[in-house]
């Protein structure tokens, strides 16, 4: 592995970590009480607004050209099933992200917050183990662990 792509993988290991907390701070705030309101909702939404921005940027940095993916099919052929999974993944929980995000800044009613916060916290789940599919991906790929961390 050269250097260049040894501090990639460096920059996408930080980023898991940026991810992480966001998913964190999406079940932190979907755990505060419905009862809060118009509270509740304005803290799922902030947290769910940066989510969003982290998982663009999570999406920019492994199918850009010559990123992790695009990498990974070059140097190990045999994973390309398991990138484009990934890559359909991300198609899917971006597009849930923004559409939860949509109601939130809308302030449309929710007929049912309960229901609406168990859908975001499977999303969450599902995001949680998105991360972990990718990082065995790359240490399958190069042998390279990205931290369950980090």
């Amino acid at each position: 592995m050269d250097a260049d792509f040894a501090a990639y993988l460096e920059r996408v290991r930080g980023h898991r970590a940026e991810l992480r907390d966001s998913v964190a701070a999406v079940d932190e705030a979907l755990a505060s009480p419905i009862a809060r309101g118009g509270a509740w909702r304005e803290r799922v939404r902030a947290a769910l607004a940066e989510l969003s921005h982290d998982f663009r940027d999570h999406v920019d940095l492994t199918e850009r050209p010559g990123g992790l993916y695009a990498s990974v099919r070059r140097d190990s052929p045999r994973l390309a099933g398991r990138v484009q999974r990934l890559l359909r993944e991300h198609e899917r929980y971006g597009e849930d992200i923004d559409a939860y995000l949509a109601v939130l800044e809308h302030a449309g009613t929710m007929a049912d917050l309960p229901v609406f916060r168990e859908e975001v916290t499977t999303l969450m789940g599902q995001l949680v183990r998105h991360r972990q599919k990718g990082a065995d991906l790359v240490y399958e790929a190069y042998d390279v662990d990205l931290g369950g961390s980090g």
